[in-house]
């Protein structure tokens, strides 16, 4: 039976961790770390969870499941469910938020830099213009995905990156333990480290990147689904090792940063506090650089993902190269809104659709013990998703939240849900449908094992 051999593993682990690791990864532990303070540790044990930790049962969940992909392991819920579930969360994570995102913020916090005097919006308009098409040209050949992100695009991103934040650590700005934490991270640092690993998207990503590495292996030689399973488990591992290192040292650089400078108003510009600090003009070169690559990479693994997924669910619709023209596009149009209004409306949905992934994740890894039954797997989502309904609602911009009149719902459902006030009011919710289901099962089984000893008297 062929297995994958060691080097083999290590460039399915990188062209996975390539397509996790994005701009946005570099930008929030930044932010973090600046305003963590000494609280970083528990800040950063609350990002891993959901930043790391998530993702990587995510593709494990998928891999042990040997589905075909999110389609078919959501449809277990049921078939209705599956097509609404893996089309708003491809999309969320594909040209709606996450691939114009990429566009932005490499525009933002590293081209624009470059460009003093250059109109934002001419600039974002030519430099995302530039960016879709280089996305375009890598997404098109996906059997070489392989390559272009596992041996080509990510170690050029590690060299950049290593080269910034091993020189921000070899002489570090400030004392750790002198930093005052502010926000959030002052009374509450894990918890909001927990949802601050929601916006990297990952544990999203981890249930869509899945059937790209799925397929990568088999083309690697691997067939039988057992083993398949395996070297995706062992890939997982490996990308998220790396992706836990790299958060911890760029938390504790920005949080370090914070010895010479003010808390930035965002992880970007903590970016570039540090590299203008030791690098000066070339700081912003390689700060450019670092993020563009990350941003580049990512792009394509999600542009490939989403293309793959939409030609398998709509089968008698446009081919793979159209819909990677079309996502290509879409996110082009997109992407020139701005990062602001990319950022502010892509929160909420991502406190709808995590919860419901989560619940997913766990389910399929714990399905063995009541055997994936379907009514147990409906009753935990429904409650999960009527509760991060009231997530999503709450998450809204204020301006949105008060133009729709909802901020009486939002204050009763703090009021009544347990950890709601905290963003996850999902959980109680969650644990009662499961409850709910597992009895129901139980109630099922003994009816029917009583109307078969009935039936053989």
């Amino acid at each position: 039976m062929k297995k994958l051999t060691f080097k083999e593993i290590l460039a399915v682990a990188s062209m996975l961790f390539g397509m996790f690791f994005g701009a946005g990864n570099l930008i929030f532990p930044a932010s973090m770390g600046q305003m963590a303070g000494q609280n970083i540790w528990p800040a950063c044990a609350g990002f891993l969870m959901t930043g790391v930790g998530l993702p990587l049962l995510g593709v494990a969940a998928l891999g042990i499941s040997q589905e075909k992909g999110l389609l078919e392991l959501s449809s277990r819920v049921g078939r209705g469910y599956g097509f609404f579930f893996t089309c708003v969360l491809y999309l969320t994570i594909g040209p709606f938020f996450a691939i114009p995102r990429c566009a932005t913020v490499s525009y933002t916090v590293g081209v624009e830099r470059l460009l003093p005097g250059t109109s934002q919006n001419v600039g974002l308009a030519v430099f995302s213009m530039i960016f879709f098409l280089a996305v375009l040209f890598f997404s098109l050949r996906p059997g070489e995905i392989l390559t272009w992100i596992g041996k080509v695009l990510n170690p050029l991103f590690l060299l950049f990156l290593g080269v910034l934040i091993l020189r921000a650590l070899a002489a570090p700005l400030g004392d750790i333990s002198e930093i005052t934490p502010s926000g959030a991270y002052v009374s509450s640092p894990f918890s909001t480290g927990l949802l601050e690993g929601y916006n990297t998207m990952d544990a999203l990503a981890g249930l869509a990147f899945g059937i790209i590495v799925v397929e990568a292996i088999r083309r690697l030689g691997i067939q039988k689904p057992e083993q398949v399973a395996k070297s995706t488990i062992q890939a997982g591992v490996f990308s998220s090792l790396l992706m836990a290192l790299i958060y911890v040292l760029v938390t504790v650089a920005g949080a370090q940063s914070r010895g010479l400078f003010e808390t930035a108003a965002n992880g970007g510009e903590a970016l570039a506090q540090i590299a203008g600090y030791y690098f000066g003009r070339v700081g912003a070169v390689i700060l450019a650089a670092t993020v563009t690559i990350a941003c580049l990479k990512t792009a394509v693994g999600l542009i490939t993902s989403c293309g793959e997924t939409f030609e398998s669910m709509f089968p008698k619709g446009p081919s793979y190269h159209v819909w990677a023209i079309l996502f290509c596009l879409l996110s082009f149009l997109i992407a020139n809104l701005g990062l602001d209004a990319i950022i502010a409306y892509s929160l909420p949905v991502l406190m709808f659709l995590y919860p419901l992934s989560i619940v997913l994740i766990l389910l399929t890894l714990a399905g063995k013990w009541f055997h994936h039954d379907r009514t147990v797997l409906r009753w935990a989502i429904g409650f999960t998703a009527a509760a991060a309904v009231f997530d999503f609602l709450r998450a809204l911009p204020e301006g949105t939240r008060a133009l729709l009149g909802l901020n009486g719902i939002i204050a009763a459902a703090e009021q009544l849900i347990p950890l709601s006030a905290q963003g996850f009011g999902w959980i109680c919710p969650a644990v009662l449908g499961l409850a709910i289901g597992l009895v129901i099962r139980l109630l099922c089984s003994r009816r029917t094992a009583s109307s078969a000893k009935n039936s053989r008297r």
